[in-house]
């Protein structure tokens, strides 16, 4: 079965779950281990894991090690990486405020210097579905996308002349050409490319914020919420024997992703 059919039968089945069911439906696919303090997964099942000693190594579905990046303290403490695009993978150094851009084998193409272009309070960055990278400029208020050599091609503008709440994202997203902005104690905010305001929905306190197609996924302690933006529809699934005590969830075409003590367990419905 294809990934993105598997993973539509995933995010049904999640949708339609009894909100009284506890986690019995879930089933353990797999369980990576090797003190893990981080990782993230793409739409291919590869996951990409950073250890306690701050290896950052990619693994394919199978679970076989296909790349390895060691110099990731170079830049100060890493901040995010996003997987989006199974091609490139974005290391964001927040404290530094510098972007490396890898290969799929995990090799440096390129490392984008923010306070170099004068860009200098950015919480979040992500890839765009134009192989750009968007951030938003708190300084500025502005939504902007750059290039891979870090040119600015397109901005937003200033998002206090037009706008009465002002979000401080901690997640951006690029999905279906539209840009979400996650910020935990204002809501979700939903941009078009042109920077302009879509939808903003006041759905606070969510982690481990994503966007999978249409779909907003996030969790509060053990529940797992889910909302489409543009409804009235927020369904929340109470999973309290796999959610208790974890650090970090992903959602992925294989299932649910859950990193606890070190650990990342797999589980699929």
């Amino acid at each position: 079965m294809k990934p993105i059919l598997t993973f539509l039968i995933f995010i049904s089945t999640l949708a339609g779950i009894n909100a009284q069911q506890d986690s019995a439906g879930l089933k353990l696919l797999k369980v990576y281990t090797g003190d893990i303090a981080d990782f993230t997964v793409d739409n291919l099942g590869n996951v990409y894991i950073l250890d306690k000693g701050n290896q950052l190594k990619k693994l394919n579905a199978a679970g076989d090690s296909v790349g390895v990046y060691n110099d990731v303290r170079r830049f100060g403490k890493l901040h995010s990486i996003d997987a989006s695009n199974p091609l490139k993978l974005l290391l964001y150094y927040k404290d530094y405020g510098t972007i490396v851009v890898l290969d799929r084998f995990l090799n440096v193409r390129n490392t984008i210097s923010l306070p170099a272009i004068s860009i200098f309070q950015v919480k979040a960055i992500c890839q765009s579905y134009d192989n750009g990278i968007w951030l938003y400029d708190e300084q500025d208020a502005r939504l902007k996308r750059l290039n891979d050599e870090g040119a600015v091609t397109g901005q937003s503008s200033d998002l206090r002349m037009v706008m009465d709440v002002i979000p401080s994202p901690v997640h951006i997203s690029d999905q279906d050409r539209l840009v979400y902005l996650y910020d935990p104690e204002k809501g979700i905010f939903v941009f078009d490319y042109f920077g302009t305001l879509k939808n903003r929905v006041p759905l606070q306190g969510w982690e481990d914020f994503q966007v999978v197609g249409s779909h907003a996924f996030g969790r509060r302690n053990t529940t797992m919420l889910q909302y489409q933006p543009g409804s009235l529809s927020l369904k929340e699934q109470p999973l309290p024997r796999i959610l208790e005590g974890v650090t970090k969830v992903r959602i992925s075409a294989p299932g649910l992703y859950c990193l606890k003590d070190g650990i990342i367990k797999l589980y699929a419905f």
